[in-house]
């Protein structure tokens, strides 16, 4: 496991240094050329840390770059826009415009030390799910994240049962279970100080990388 980490962290440091704040999706995507790298089949379960601290699911694999990698961003612009209109969710353009990452802190989401879902997540859940629905050519990678209060024996199954929580709301709003994978990284994973109250309450989230799926890559590479 620590091998292939090491491989995906590599290429991706790589990537990440082409990414920048303030272009569209579109530019990012054409910037980056088809030969920016090559690193996927380590599949989208095997998390590694980069960018901002968030995890990265190897599965998202290299940059599609070139004319393609700008048909990708532009559909991910537009479903990013979308999102942006979700109360609670945090949404950011990741891997060069061509992925997304939507953050949701686990005190909206649950009560303390539970993965049940607070009623008054769900309204911003169901949406979500409906704007997934409505872009069905990409996938879907939803992982929990603790703080570091309490144990892994603890913390390792609460984070693996809210991303879990969070999978089997969307699915019964229609979401298809192929497209979605769900993990735990416990305290892993953290972006922000564990050393302060809001630290924590930072690190306390459930992330949803949505990503291209083979179907809108291989059209995207056809110029669709």
């Amino acid at each position: 496991m620590k091998t292939t980490k090491s491989l995906v962290v590599v290429v991706l440091s790589a990537l990440i240094l082409f990414s920048g704040c303030g272009a569209s999706n579109t530019v990012k995507g054409t910037a980056v050329g088809t030969g920016a790298g090559a690193a996927t089949g380590a599949g989208i379960g095997a998390i590694i840390g980069g960018g901002k601290g968030a995890a990265w699911g190897a599965g998202i694999g290299a940059v599609v770059g070139g004319a393609a990698g700008a048909i990708i961003g532009n559909k991910m612009d537009k479903q990013k826009k979308e999102l942006e209109a979700i109360e609670n969710a945090k949404v950011e353009a990741i891997h060069d415009g061509e992925a997304l990452l939507v953050t949701f802190e686990s005190g909206i989401l649950f009560a303390t030390n539970s993965y049940a879902l607070n009623s008054a997540s769900q309204w911003s859940l169901t949406q979500f799910a409906n704007s997934l629905i409505a872009n069905p050519d990409t996938e879907v990678n939803i992982i929990g994240h603790t703080d570091n209060t309490g144990n892994d024996a603890i913390n390792n199954p609460l984070s693996e049962n809210r991303a879990n929580s969070v999978k089997s709301f969307l699915m019964s709003k229609n979401v298809p279970a192929s497209r979605m994978t769900s993990a735990g990284l416990g305290s892993t994973q953290p972006v922000a100080s564990n050393t302060t109250a809001e630290g924590r309450t930072q690190n306390r989230r459930v992330e949803v990388f949505i990503i291209p799926s083979a179907k809108m890559i291989q059209d995207a590479q056809q110029g669709r």
